[in-house]
């Protein structure tokens, strides 16, 4: 992937993406709230005490007949509105059968929730990306049918009866499992995002897509379930002294293959589930390599063979591509671990305040070296910081949910996350990168996102610092 195939212009997006009324942010009541109070909660944020005293505020709003300009988007009066007073037709009907779907599937009403791919960016053969619309999700667990996508040569639906996985190298006994024999064995489950090694490479270069979707939406987080990689290697007698290197290769026509470093052995596992369901198709269905931390490309699909060795394997996409192209000139290779970076995916490019008063601003935050530790907020492009709430689980190089509660006064405003992880690390601002790495790269960018707010209410991609 070359950096002229990443290039686009917003047109080009806007084309297939238009704004969803799904991802509108509500209204909120602004008038009954003094502007004192409103400054309390962007210096201090929001403890039981505040949010204690919107919630009656909110009320006696509502009870005072506040007009649906001044409350929240969809609520009005209680004498004035049909939907609450009058009976609608799923009061009085009869269901649909659960036979009627025996596989669950989203609400109609949620069609436009789907992954995306670019216009504009250059196919080789079968190569395909599909983004995650991040900002349409809760939590920190993507659905199985929105995880992001990323192809080298398309995908299979590959006969799990058929598939083999064969482990040789630094082993004493070379060993051919099948997937009734991987499954026999002793599982785990464990929950950890995935992250493209090229996610965000747009923002290399100047602002190029509006939504969140787009330039952070290869990400991904599951709870995986199959075969610790160190059980395997026990079963074939791995040499772990002279063994520091595993080879890993997938059976798509693209002969994908990597390099995985074998000093995270105990957290490498060979999985056949995610979610609690077989793995998808697109997924690497009916195995794959999860290697938590890692750069996505190394999470092998349709996962064949695992080689054990003493020394990096230098395959085809560690020097073509997934490496850095630095200022002078030189590559950086080997640089999988996917650093501490953080987004903030409410409010976000192509959405809108309808109006002026309280936002809960939410995002997510994740890192290859461990825990989130922190996430700050910054509401004027960085000047100054707010730390935003640690939903649980905050859990090992999995995404961690953050929130934190603003009074949005109309004016124009940049907003800001800045993600800190246990071992330290701070997310940079993209200056701070681009210092270091040059603006010629497509990978492993985890700079500072910045969405402006117009005063119309409008969020767009910019860039700051």
């Amino acid at each position: 992937m070359s950096k002229d195939q990443i290039e686009l212009s917003a047109k080009d997006v806007s084309a297939v993406e238009k704004p969803l009324d799904r991802a509108r942010l509500i209204k909120a009541p602004e008038n009954f709230l003094s502007k004192e109070f409103i400054s309390d909660i962007n210096k201090n944020g929001l403890d039981e005490n505040r949010r204690g005293f919107l919630r009656k505020s909110f009320m006696a709003a509502a009870a005072a007949g506040v007009s649906t300009g001044q409350a929240f988007a969809g609520t009005m009066p209680v004498e004035g509105d049909p939907a609450i007073l009058e009976k609608q037709p799923w009061q009085t009907t009869l269901g649909k059968n659960v036979a009627t779907m025996p596989y669950g599937l989203p609400s109609i009403f949620e069609a436009n929730v789907v992954r995306r791919e670019l216009p504009g960016l250059t196919r080789v053969s079968a190569a395909s990306v599909a983004f995650a619309p991040l900002q349409s999700l809760f939590g920190i667990i993507t659905p199985n049918g929105l995880h992001y996508e990323r192809h080298h040569q398309g995908w299979y639906n590959i006969d799990p009866n058929m598939h083999r996985l064969m482990i040789n190298g630094l082993v004493k006994h070379n060993r051919v499992f099948t997937m009734s024999d991987l499954m026999r064995l002793p599982s785990v489950s464990r929950i950890h995002f995935i992250e493209c090694g090229a996610n965000t490479a747009v923002e290399w270069g100047n602002s190029a897509v509006p939504t969140v979707q787009y330039t952070h939406g290869m990400l991904s987080c599951c709870e995986f379930t199959g075969v610790p990689l160190s059980v395997l290697l026990e079963e074939c007698g791995a040499d772990l002294k002279k063994g520091k290197y595993l080879m890993a290769e997938g059976s798509d026509g693209s002969g994908e293959n990597r390099t995985i470093n074998m000093e995270q052995i105990d957290e490498i596992m060979v999985a056949w589930a995610m979610n609690g369901e077989m793995l998808r198709p697109e997924n690497g269905f009916p195995l794959r390599l999860v290697v938590p931390g890692v750069q996505g490309v190394s999470w092998v699909k349709w996962l064949r063979r695992l080689e054990l060795g003493d020394m990096p394997y230098g395959t085809k996409d560690e020097s073509a591509q997934y490496a850095d192209l630095m200022p002078d000139g030189t590559q950086r290779q080997y640089t999988s671990i996917q650093e501490c970076k953080s987004v903030i995916t409410t409010p976000s490019g192509g959405q809108q305040l309808l109006d002026k008063g309280f936002y809960n601003v939410s995002g997510m935050a994740w890192s290859g070296r461990g825990k989130i530790r922190k996430v700050d907020v910054s509401f004027d492009g960085g000047n100054n910081w707010r730390t935003a709430r640690l939903e649980t689980p905050v859990l090992s190089k999995a995404i961690t949910r953050f929130n934190i509660g603003w009074s949005w006064d109309g004016a124009p405003a940049i907003i800001q996350s800045r993600a800190t992880d246990e071992t330290g690390y701070v997310q940079p601002a993209i200056k701070t990168l681009r210092d270091v790495r040059g603006s010629r790269g497509i990978y492993h960018n985890n700079s500072i996102q910045s969405w402006k707010i117009e005063s119309n209410g409008e969020v767009s991609n910019v860039q700051v610092g």
